[in-house]
């Protein structure tokens, strides 16, 4: 066994132990692992800065004089586990600052003593010395504090040479063991004292020489094989002037009886705590347990762990009652796979039982048991079914600490259960708990798991712990929070990986006291209900547990793997009564909004003249559609009266001719060679629309009826989707001739286009009527010369005009 087992623990005890002189915080240790790497020289390239050098399992076989002058800042070298077999400590005679040196598990006979004065840890155990290596140069490291040491032969004369030294911690790790001469280990002044015996020896004289050298031994590698006692030896076996007040063994491979006499021998020496652990026996009862003497002991615990049975011939009721009835403070039988334990009948003064990892059953506590001084019982890990049963025996007893984990246990709403006032510690987890369980819990408990369990809810008409100050409910089934409303004291909540999705707010209302909150790993569903729980880590100082790294978003899917931390969730989305204020406002203003344009700003008639684009829109589409092809030389022909003309030539005809617009009029586009008809038929037949300029006096003059006749009986006109009326001014209905029927009835049911007064809405006017002409002219190949001549004869609409001849190309 390694004294010091790696470079890690042994940096562990050098920066905690007090005598180690201040660093400046600026350095740093350089640490060179080449560990288990099949060595069998020092590595050449090793950093010359390094601080602790880990040289373990290898196959290093010697050290050379110059493998570590360069490291004049090394404080830490391990060499354990190699195969070195001689040294020269002048290897190390420029590593001032060398402070831990381990060579144990070598193969290590003769060691070249030098000056190694600034050692405090130096590990020689596990080697193949004849006698201990102890000299006057290890006599004269006064730092030195723990030392392991290793020989066949343990001789007075070897200790001698260091008996002057105050040490922490002795180490004596035997590979083999020829002699041992009596009185040898009281000599060494040490604090601890452990040895490892090789096996089949008889560790008896060593054990008393232990008891008698330090306050804590320790003992490995116990065995009966060597007989050490027999059947005639007495119970009163004693050894005076024990210092040892804590006594450890490890690996105890004995008989029953061997077993029994060691409890006799230790228990009237002066060792308070006693503990085994790995304990494996069997055989037969040859001894009388009931002599026993259980009177003038020091002993305050016993410790029995991890506990193996051989083939053996011994009452249960034997082994049981032997530790039962030693009336101590602490006993322990832990991993032993116990099924049953009985105590005396009489009253018990112990304090501590823990009785872990066996395999007891309710049948415990069917018989009475006196234990009027009980503070901690721990029964985890066995196989206990009956909450009620165990709260039944608490109650006789001042109890504390209560640890039932890890059982069968469950409960029943019409079990009764009775605690004892004094408990408030107690740990329920892992059993098979369900809700009920709050039916049969301890008024005044302070701290409560319930951790591991199948609870689905705290019932809401549950008793009151209004002394409950920790609650642990983790691993359960939970889907929220549970209110303080019963656990008016709670500072501590655990609440981890359940089924909560979002937390209710009652939590937050009623738990005023909470300081700790654990509700990481729990499938939160992030939508507005979260937005309390998130606001409360934000607005707290370290409240939640594991934040933010365990709290993730589950639903929904388009939030899932995202912290609640990244989580945006809005008040305007959230609060229902803002979001209605808002929705109420906004329409309030935006009625106000229609009002006002209603009444300043003539919505209406845009309104209308809206509709008139979207209607006009959709005619030339469906023109577009139904309309035979044909060649057309203009985009549209222009009819109007001459009280009209003015208005024509100085508003229509300049907003509405471009490149891209070509325009038929009767006082350019007429032929003097033809009649008005014909001219009149002939433009329109040439032209894709028609736009009629109406006004009172249009109505008035008979060519303008004739023109309108003739557009609206034209064969390529067939719909009146071709026809386009502008209301220059309004017409009384009254006041449009029986003959203009037709016209009459345009107006009624047709769209048609109002002239605005107002100079603000004629930009919307424009828009309209230049998408009602917007059609593409399918032939454009013909381009028409335009000759210009004067008839003073032609009257067209009441006046005298220049006729344009049109000569195609």
């Amino acid at each position: 066994m390694r004294f010091i087992s790696s470079i890690y623990m042994l940096y562990n005890i050098i920066m905690s132990t007090e005598a180690w002189a201040p660093r400046l915080p600026e350095e740093r240790e350089l640490i060179s692992n080449f560990s288990n790497m099949a060595l069998r020289e020092i590595p050449p390239d090793l950093t010359e800065a390094t601080t602790i050098l880990d040289l373990s399992y290898n196959l290093l076989f010697q050290l050379q004089s110059s493998d570590f002058h360069s490291f004049s800042k090394l404080r830490f070298l391990i060499l354990c586990h190699n195969r070195i077999q001689q040294l020269d400590t002048k290897v190390f005679d420029l590593n001032r600052e060398l402070s831990h040196l381990d060579l144990s598990y070598n193969r290590l006979k003769v060691i070249i003593w030098s000056s190694l004065a600034g050692l405090r840890h130096l590990d020689l155990s596990f080697n193949d010395f004849d006698t201990l290596p102890t000299c006057e140069d290890i006599g004269n490291m006064p730092h030195l504090e723990t030392l392991g040491l290793s020989g066949a032969k343990i001789q007075k004369s070897d200790l001698q040479k260091i008996a002057h030294l105050h040490l922490r911690a002795v180490l004596l790790g035997l590979r083999t063991l020829s002699h041992y001469e009596e009185g040898s280990l009281p000599i060494l002044n040490t604090t601890a004292l452990h040895i490892v015996l090789p096996m089949n020896t008889n560790f008896w004289v060593l054990l008393c020489d232990g008891m008698k050298t330090s306050k804590v031994v320790e003992m490995t590698n116990i065995d009966g094989k060597s007989q050490f006692l027999s059947y005639e030896t007495p119970w009163n076996l004693t050894v005076e002037n024990t210092k040892a007040s804590t006594l450890i063994f490890h690996k105890v491979d004995l008989l029953w009886d061997d077993l029994l006499l060691i409890f006799q021998f230790v228990w009237k020496t002066s060792v308070e705590y006693f503990r085994i652990q790995d304990l494996t026996f069997g055989g037969m009862a040859n001894l009388d347990h009931s002599s026993f003497d259980y009177s003038n002991t020091v002993m305050k615990a016993i410790i029995l762990e991890d506990i193996h049975f051989r083939i053996f011939y011994i009452p249960q009721d034997r082994i049981y009652l032997l530790f039962t009835q030693m009336d101590i403070e602490n006993l322990t039988i832990s991993d032993a796979q116990m099924p049953h334990l009985l105590f005396p009948s009489h009253p018990q003064s112990f304090q501590y039982l823990n009785f872990a990892n066996n395999i007891l059953t309710d049948d415990l506590f069917k018989n009475p048991i006196q234990l009027p001084s009980l503070k901690t019982l721990i029964l985890r890990g066995n196989k206990l079914e009956s909450l009620s049963l165990v709260s039944v025996f608490a109650n006789s007893t001042p109890l504390l600490h209560l640890d039932l984990s890890q059982n069968l246990l469950q409960n029943e709403i019409e079990e009764p259960c009775l605690w004892p006032d004094t408990l408030t510690l107690l740990n329920l987890s892992s059993n098979k708990f369900e809700d009920s369980v709050f039916w049969c819990l301890p008024r005044k408990v302070q701290t409560l798991d319930l951790s591991h369990n199948r609870i689905q809810a705290v019932p809401r008409e549950t008793i009151h712990l209004s002394a409950l100050r920790e609650l642990r409910v983790a691993f359960n089934f939970l889907t929220d929070l549970p209110g303080c409303s019963h656990f008016t004291s709670l500072s501590m909540l655990n609440i981890e990986m359940n089924l909560i999705l979002s937390p209710s707010l009652d939590f937050f209302r009623s738990c005023q006291e909470l300081k700790t909150l654990n509700a990481g790993g729990n499938p939160f569903r992030c939508s507005c209900e979260l937005r309390d729980f998130i606001w409360l880590e934000k607005h707290s100082e370290g409240l939640m547990i594991g934040w933010p790294d365990s709290y993730i978003c589950e639903y929904p899917l388009s939030l899932k793997g995202t912290p609640l931390k990244d989580v945006y969730l809005p008040e305007f989305s959230c609060n229902t009564t803002l979001l209605i204020v808002t929705v109420v406002l906004a329409m309030l203003f935006l009625g106000m909004a229609v009002v006002f344009c209603w009444l300043n700003l003539d919505l209406l008639w845009y309104l209308r003249m809206l509709g008139q684009w979207i209607q006009i829109q959709h005619r030339v589409r469906k023109t577009m559609q139904k309309e035979p092809k044909r060649s057309v030389q203009f985009h549209t022909f222009i009819s109007y009266c001459a009280h009209d003309s003015v208005w024509v030539k100085n508003e229509l005809i300049p907003n509405l001719q471009t490149e891209d617009v070509l325009i038929c009029l009767p006082e350019r586009n007429f032929d003097p060679y033809r009649s008005i008809a014909e001219n009149i038929i002939s433009c329109t037949e040439k032209s894709c629309k028609s736009i009629f300029v109406l006004s009172p006096n249009f109505v008035q003059s008979e060519w303008c009826h004739y023109e309108f006749y003739l557009a609206h009986h034209n064969p390529f006109h067939d719909n009146y989707d071709s026809i386009i009326l502008i209301l220059l001014e309004p017409i009384p209905s009254y006041c449009i001739p029986p003959r203009f029927h037709k016209l009459k009835a345009l107006l009624e049911k047709q769209v048609h286009l109002e002239w605005p007064k107002d100079r603000r809405k004629r930009g919307l006017f424009w828009v309209n009527l230049q998408a009602a002409i917007n059609v593409n002219l399918i032939d454009t190949r013909e381009k028409c010369e335009l000759q210009t001549f004067t008839e003073p004869n032609v009257e067209h609409h009441g006046s005298t005009t220049s006729l344009v001849r049109t000569d195609c190309l």
